[in-house]
Parts: C-alpha cells; structure tokens; sequence
C-alpha cells in the first residue's frame, strides 16, 4: 500500500498539529480503498467514553476526500460539498479503529465518496457519502505556499 502525503497543520494529518490525530492514510490498490488506523483521545469526547459527534464527521469526511487520491494523483485536491453521516453505534474513545473510503462516482469536477469507521471486531460506528468537488482557483493559489509541506 501507498502512502498518502500529510501537511503540516492539518487538524488530521499534520505532521506540526500538537492538537491534532496525526493520521496516516494508505492507498489499498488492491481493494481499491483508502485505509487509515485511528484512535480517538479522551479529550475528543462528547461523553465520557464517547468520541465527539463532529470529530467523528471530521475523520469521516477527510478520509472519504482521500478516496480522490486512489489514482496516485496526490496533488488531485477536492474540497466537501456535501456530506451525510450516519451514526449507528457508539464511537468509542482510547479504542483502535480503522476508517476505510472508496470513490462511488469520478467526475472531472466532482465526484461521490464514501467512508466508514469500524471497530476492532468488525462494527460499523458511522459512516458517510459525500459529495466532493474541484476547489476555486483561488484556493488552489492560497494552498500554493504550503506545497511544500504536503508530503508522505
């Protein structure tokens, strides 16, 4: 498996984040899937124990974007449109997970992706379709000084 690049300040995947997840994501060729292991902190609860609903979102809608990058295109960048999360079970803090996304429908401009999260033991505690689009020129000016931080 491939791995995907990270940025630097990401709350996700920032190298540089000391509040973030520093989450790592991997191109599955083979089962033509983004894969990426996760572990909640306690300090991203809603309850004690729980994950936070909107970080669970936020881990649901980076990873369904990096779906986009299935083709090795890295610098392929997508931004949300829309997003529709399901939330069927309790998503556990101090736990080891895995998010998994797939691309459902490619465009050139836009394209439908999807992810979920999973437990250890197979269960699904939410997952997500959204719809992902090619950014404004404008923000592919503004991304252009961090460039250079955007690496595996």
């Amino acid at each position: 498996m491939d791995k995907q690049p990270t940025s630097r300040t990401c709350f996700l995947c920032g190298r540089d984040n000391d509040h973030g997840l520093k989450l790592k994501w991997y191109n599955d060729y083979e089962n033509d899937r983004v894969e990426c292991d996760v572990m909640f902190p306690e300090y991203f609860n809603g309850y004690p124990g729980v994950v936070h609903g909107g970080i669970v979102a936020t881990v649901l809608d980076e990873s369904a974007g990096r779906a986009i990058m299935l083709d090795g295109n890295f610098d392929n960048l997508f931004v949300t449109l829309k997003l529709n999360v399901t939330y069927k079970n309790i998503t556990p803090t101090d736990t080891p997970m895995k998010v998994i996304s797939w691309v459902i429908r490619k465009g050139a401009k836009s394209a439908k992706v999807g992810a979920k999260l999973i437990k250890q033991d197979g269960t699904i505690t939410a997952e997500c379709e959204a719809i992902v689009v090619k950014p404004p020129d404008e923000f592919n000016e503004s991304w252009e000084p961090e460039r250079k931080y955007w690496h595996i």
